[in-house]
Formats: C-alpha cells, sequence, structure tokens
C-alpha cells in the first residue's frame, strides 16, 4: 500500500540478471555502476536476495551503500521504500539479480515484473556463436509481462566473436554491448563466494578496467525512467534509546546487513566498532553483536587474542545481550577445525564443535519463530556443528530449501546459523537486544498502521521507511 501524501519518483533503473550463476552478474554490474561514475552520475546499486559479499565490490564500484531487495526476506514494502528513496537521490538505479533470471521463489524476474524494471540480460559468451541469440530471446520471452531491455555479452574472445553473437539476436533484441574476457577483470572467489572487496588491492584497478572495457562497446546513455510509487510509512519505535551495541566488524566476521544497522540506529543504539582479531578489549557496551563471516580463515588468530576471549565471556557471565550469526556463533564454540585439520580453541560459551567441509552443508532462507517474535532471514555454510544442546527454535524454509536451522539460548545469549535481516521485525530484535526488554517496551508501543492481515502484521518488513539514518 502505498502513502497517498507521498509522491512517486522516476528514476532510470535496469536489472541484470543471467541464465545462471556463474555468467558475471556481479562484474558486468559493477562495471556499469563504475562507467556511470566516472562519467559523474549518481548510481545506487541493489542486490536482489540474501547476500553480502556482493554488495562489497558493489559499494566499491559506486561509491554508495547497497542494499538487498527481496519479495520476501525484505518484504514488498521495504523493498519499495529503499526504491523509493534511492529514485530521490540517483541518476541511475541498478539491481543485481540472484541466480538465474527464473531461480528460486521468488525469483529476479518476479521482482523485475513487479516493479516494473527492465531487465538486462548477461551471457556468457564462451565458446558461443548464434545460440547465443536463441538463449536471449528465451529470456526475453519466457514471461510475456517481463520488461525486457536487451542483452549484453560477457567474456567475448575477439571483436569478430561479439559481431557473431550481436548478429544473432532476433525479435528486435536489443545488443547492449560486450565485454571481453581479456579485460584482467574477473573477481576472484572463495567457498562462501566472491573474495571480500577489502582483501582486493587492486580492485578498483579492476574497476576501472572494466568500466574502460564497457565503454568502448556499450552505450552510455541513461536507460528509460521506471516510476517508484511510494512506500506506506511506519516509523521506526526508539525501543533501543541509548543501548550502546558493540557489533564485531573484521576481515572475520563483515557479513551484515546494512538496513539492520540502520534500523538499530533509527531504534535509539549507538553502535560501536571493534575487531575481535586486532582489539585487546570490548568497547563499553550494553549488548554485543557477532554477525557471520570468514571467521574459519582467521580462527588461529581469533584463538590467540586471549583478552578479548575473557571480554566477551565475561559480556556474557554479566548476563548482557549477545546475538551471534552463523560465523559469529563459531566463534562460541569450544572448537573450530579448518578444511586443512587445524583446530583452534576458541570462546567456550556454547558447548559444542564445528568442522569447515569443503561441500556446502546448508542454503535456504529461513523463517525462525523465536519468543520474541517471528524472524526472517537465510542460512549459507560449509560448516557442521556438532553439540548436546537443544535448540529453544528452528527455522523453516519457504521454499523448501536446504536447512531448519537450530536457534540455541543460554541466558542472554542466543545463536544460530542464520543471518536475520532485523527489519523483519524491528520489536523482536530490540528484544534481544535491549538490556531491560520490559522497560524498552513500557512507554513504547508497537507502531500501527493498515494491516489487511492482522495475524502477519509482525511480519511486515517496512518499519524504517522514515530513516534518515545512513551507515558510516
Amino acid at each position: 500500500m502505498s502513502d497517498a501524501s507521498l509522491p512517486d519518483r522516476q528514476c532510470p533503473a535496469v536489472l541484470i540478471a543471467a541464465p545462471a550463476s556463474g555468467q558475471g552478474k556481479t562484474t558486468v554490474t559493477a562495471a556499469l555502476a563504475r562507467l556511470h561514475r566516472n562519467q559523474g552520475r549518481r548510481v545506487r546499486v541493489f542486490k536482489c536476495g540474501p547476500d553480502f559479499l556482493d554488495p562489497m565490490i558493489l559499494e566499491r564500484a559506486s561509491g554508495a551503500p547497497v542494499y538487498q531487495l527481496d519479495m520476501w526476506m525484505v518484504g514488498e514494502q521495504e523493498s519499495r521504500r529503499l526504491l523509493w528513496e534511492a529514485a530521490a537521490e540517483a541518476d541511475l538505479i541498478l539491481i543485481e539479480g540472484v541466480m538465474g533470471l527464473f531461480d528460486g521463489t521468488p525469483s529476479s524476474a518476479d521482482l523485475a515484473r513487479h516493479f516494473g524494471v527492465p531487465v538486462l540480460a548477461v551471457i556468457d559468451g564462451t565458446a558461443m556463436a548464434q545460440t547465443f541469440g536463441a538463449l536471449a530471446l528465451g529470456l526475453a520471452r519466457y514471461q510475456p509481462d517481463l520488461p525486457f531491455a536487451g542483452v549484453l555479452a560477457n567474456r567475448v574472445g575477439t571483436v569478430r566473436h561479439a559481431q557473431l553473437l550481436d548478429g544473432s539476436l532476433t525479435e528486435g533484441l536489443r545488443w547492449y554491448g560486450a565485454l571481453s574476457r581479456e579485460t584482467g577483470i574477473e573477481l576472484p572467489s572463495r567457498h562462501l563466494g566472491l573474495v571480500q572487496a577489502s582483501e582486493l588491492n587492486d580492485l578498483d584497478l579492476r574497476l576501472d578496467a572494466a568500466a574502460e572495457a564497457l565503454a568502448g562497446s556499450c552505450e552510455v546513455t541513461l536507460p528509460p525512467a521506471v516510476t517508484f510509487a511510494a512506500p506506506e510509512v511506519i516509523a521506526a519505535q526508539p525501543w533501543l534509546d541509548g543501548v550502546r551495541i558493540a557489533v564485531a566488524r573484521d576481515d572475520a566476521f563483515a557479513f551484515t546487513y546494512g538496513a539492520s544497522l540502520d534500523l538499530l540506529r533509527a531504534m535509539g543504539a549507538q553502535l560501536h566498532f571493534f575487531s575481535p582479531i586486532h582489539d585487546r578489549e570490548l568497547p563499553a557496551a550494553d549488548s554485543l553483536y557477532l554477525p557471520g563471516g570468514y571467521p574459519e580463515l582467521h580462527h588461529l588468530a581469533l584463538a590467540r587474542n586471549v583478552p578479548m576471549l575473557a571480554a566477551i565471556r565475561a559480556h556474557h557471565h554479566a548476563g548482557k545481550p549477545l546475538l551471534a550469526e552463523c560465523g559469529g556463533m563459531l566463534y562460541l564454540l569450544d572448537s573450530l577445525t579448518d578444511v586443512e585439520g587445524n583446530r583452534a580453541e576458541l570462546l567456550g560459551l556454547l558447548a559444542g564443535d564445528a568442522q569447515m567441509q569443503k561441500r556446502l552443508a546448508a542454503l535456504a532462507l529461513q523463517s525462525v519463530e523465536l519468543p520474541e517474535g517471528n524472524l526472517r532471514g537465510h542460512t549459507y555454510h560449509h560448516s557442521l556443528t556438532s553439540t548436546d544442546l537443544e535448540p529453544i527454535a528452528r527455522g523453516h524454509s519457504p521454499n523448501g530449501g536446504r536447512g531448519a536451522e537450530a536457534v540455541f539460548r543460554q541466558g542472554r545469549m542466543t545463536a544460530s546459523y542464520v543471518h536475520f535481516y532485523f527489519p523483519s521485525n524491528p520489536r523482536a530484535i530490540a528484544a534481544l537486544l535491549a538490556p531491560d526488554p520490559e522497560a524498552a517496551f513500557a512507554s513504547k508501543p508497537a507502531p500501527t498502521g493498515n494491516c489487511e492481515h492482522p495475524s502477519s502484521c509482525e511480519h511486515q518488513p517496512n518499519v524504517g521507511a522514515s530513516l534518515l539514518a545512513k551507515r558510516p
């Protein structure tokens, strides 16, 4: 539902999608963002679905924060708000799709159709000629009501190869250009996806090279404007007013949603970032948030930082709130062993041990019913955890994905493999992180608003539509 008092906004926009994963969507999206940014345009980029690594690259490319869009985890209203707010400040909105264009429920195509954003299909042209046109036509016509902008070829060999691909397009499909496989801009990956942007010393050189390569074959004119309807506005409540939250942030713990941190600030929290690898003590804090990341790449260094281990144990033993997700939960365990067999003893606050696997252990959207309320998020990990602890809840995948993740609780400590999307239930998150939840809610009632289905109102991820807080 839109707010009739707020005007619709228009902004050129395109959704970059592909027939499958591994086609180079992130590389092309980043190249487009850097190309238009280098031309002096203000570019806002979004990522479809749950993802932490691609947005790091896209933020560097665009110079602006990157947020998630998803019709289930983020929700229609919150996705609408994010696009509407971006349209007020951007000259161009780019949305990177997830997996293949029609894969998943909801899919990238579902989001494109719902918001009227035309699709730019990226197809890996390696070892392909006229079949390129057949694949492009299938993507464009599979759903008749899908807005379709055109096609861009990735990993093209020569100018002649690009000409063959261009010439294969039929039925008026538009050729947007090509990106050569010789440009040296392919982004390196590891088991959870792309390498973190902070680890790539030559990332800006790669991005500029990709932008220059695209400029030689791609039109740099803006796509047509898309109209974004105004969202329903529900202001965040000050349930965390004055609460100091220590947030782990370094190469081991970097998987946080910008919208989640924005929500904490909007509810009044003061965020203090620290490094479990390098810092010797916690910042002065009432609550502690240990997000996911790559602790398995730094578990030996984490184990050597004895003062930090002692500080986090003291925080928990003092009865203060602690929320740990995925890699943050591994940090709480007795030990973590990597794929080479290197074992490190860690916090020991959660009885159990984790072993990294070479193969994917779980990948799924998750809905979790906690005592504080229902929270949505996702799980994606390569480790297996053994513990005798009984969970207080288990996640449920709305589309049958792998994973029914356990949620463990001891005192005020809550831990799970699930990466929670905080705006899916602000009140539940406030209850998890507030030192005294009863006092926090006593004089600050839940926001009210129109809800066609009252039983699902607490799941409406549109609280924060008037947020002004931004990431530093």
